[in-house]
This record gives C-alpha cells, structure tokens and sequence, in this order.
C-alpha cells in the first residue's frame, strides 16, 4: 500500500485522471450498477462472469481443436511454434513505431464475418486506446505489418508487433466485449497477463492443486518488464480468482490480504493507461 500512495506521485501520473474519463465515456452502454464493484468482501464465481478473464476462458473451451490456428499458451496468447506487464521482446522488438507527431498508429482490419453491432462494440474498443494514450488503431490502408481482427475459435492474441498481418481472434461467441477486445489489443501493444509478471509471487499465490490438469502453463512466470508500477489487481490482464479450477477453488489467492477483489475488471484500469503511456512514452 505505501509503495501505492508513493506512486501516486510519480510526474507521469498526469496521465491517469483524464485517461480514466475517456475510457469511462467509451464502456459502451454498460449501466452503473453493471459496472459497480463490492471492494469489502472476495469476489465469487458468480460475481466474475463478465469479467474479461472469465469471457476469454469460457470462450476459449475449444481451442487447439483447429490445425490451421496457431498455437495458444498462457490462456490466450498466441505463439510462433518455432520460437509476456510488457513483454521482454518490447525492449528490442516488437514494440509498434512512434510516428514523428508523437502517435503510435496501429493498421487494423476487421473481418466481414461481423454483424454491424459486433463491429461496432470492436471498433468502439480500440477506440478507447485513443481516449487515453498516444496510440491510435485505424484502418489499414497498404501497410505491411498491421493487426488482423477476425472470428476464430477463440479469444487470442500475438504478444507485440509481429510480421506482417497478425491474427486478433475475437470469436462472435463470447469474445466481442469492451473488456476482451481491450485485453487482447494490450497483448498485441506487447503486454502479458498480470498473474504472469516477474514479482508476482509477492502479491498472489498460485494454487497449482486447485488448476485443470495440462492448464498449469496458464500460470507460468514471464521476465517482464513492470515500468516501475505497482502490481494491479484491478487490471484487465488480470486473472480472476477461480481461473482454470478444476474443483470451484481459488487457483489465484491474493497475498497478504486473501479476500481483496481480483481479475473483475470489466475495462482497463487506470494502471492499464499509464504502462501503455509508458512503455510508448506518450507523456511529455
């Protein structure tokens, strides 16, 4: 909590406050009452169906059963078969370019296989990041590497900037919510899961007897690269407490305090916008 309150003033803290009032105008008619959460006692299962990480691993029962889709670790990011807070590759990588005006612009194309209302909860989501940050998705036009918004058998996502175009599934059966088109643009702007950061251990424990069998690797620690921010309960890349339970038992328990609320995010979480602001350096 002090390391909290300590943070707060950090100088690229100017990014939070109006950031978190664009992404609040752009929830998409979610009520109110939808979106408001019981801090005092720990969230249930029930409490944490429409949370992203509880969307994504409901839509993502079937994956692996299609050949001609990549393969998928860690829940819902996406692997090259030769071969992660940001991911180490954003240091060298796989980070998207800055443009001269200080924007970062990410091609997109979304795929005829919507309906206008579902293009519009998508489009509508990567127009949050625009609301709060320096980057701006927009429609491809000739450009060579740029993210590929289609509806394959899941909810998923590469890690960073890739070659050419770059597969964002986002199934029209559970995956076309704020909250999960949010969550897998994150991974492809080069962010991992929060459950999987390098100092996790010191924030939730991992109760690997509770977890599916062969789900284990959901849980796996990556090398991140935190940008000096806190760990976030309240992020979207967060997994909710009962991720991949075999049992209806907590597979993520939240250290010291075992009932604070986790992985209920339903939008990104003023920590979401600033690591995006300073991986990219949007703030002068």
């Amino acid at each position: 909590m002090m390391n909290y309150l300590r943070f707060k003033h950090f100088n690229l803290f100017c990014c939070i406050f109006p950031s978190a009032v664009g992404i609040q105008k752009a929830s998409l008619e979610r009520s109110e009452e939808d979106m408001e959460i019981d801090s005092t006692r720990t969230n249930s299962i029930e409490e944490e169906d429409f949370s992203a990480s509880t969307l994504i691993e409901k839509a993502n029962r079937n994956l692996g059963k299609r050949l001609d889709e990549p393969l998928v670790m860690f829940g819902d990011i996406a692997v090259n078969t030769g071969f992660m807070n940001a991911d180490p590759c954003t240091a060298h990588t796989c980070k998207w370019p800055k443009s001269s005006n200080g924007n970062v612009y990410v091609p997109y194309v979304i795929s005829n296989q919507y309906s206008p209302r579902e293009r519009s909860v998508i489009e509508g989501g990567l127009q949050t990041f625009a609301a709060s940050t320096c980057v701006r998705f927009f429609p491809r036009t000739n450009q060579r590497d740029f993210v590929d918004i289609q509806s394959l058998s899941g909810c998923y996502s590469y890690v960073g900037r890739q070659k050419n175009g770059q597969v964002v599934s986002l199934n029209r059966n559970g995956c076309v919510h704020l909250s999960v088109v949010q969550h897998e643009l994150l991974h492809a702007l080069g962010f991992n899961h929060e459950h999987s950061r390098i100092d996790r251990d010191s924030h939730v424990q991992i109760l690997t007897q509770n977890i599916l069998p062969g789900m284990e690797s959901n849980f796996d620690k990556v090398d991140t690269i935190n940008l000096g921010t806190p760990y976030d309960y309240n992020s979207v890349m967060q997994y909710s407490r009962f991720a991949f339970s075999k049992n209806n038992q907590p597979t993520i328990l939240p250290i010291p305090d075992n009932n604070a609320v986790i992985g209920q995010a339903t939008q990104m979480s003023p920590m979401d916008i600033l690591r995006i602001n300073r991986l990219y350096k949007c703030c002068k």
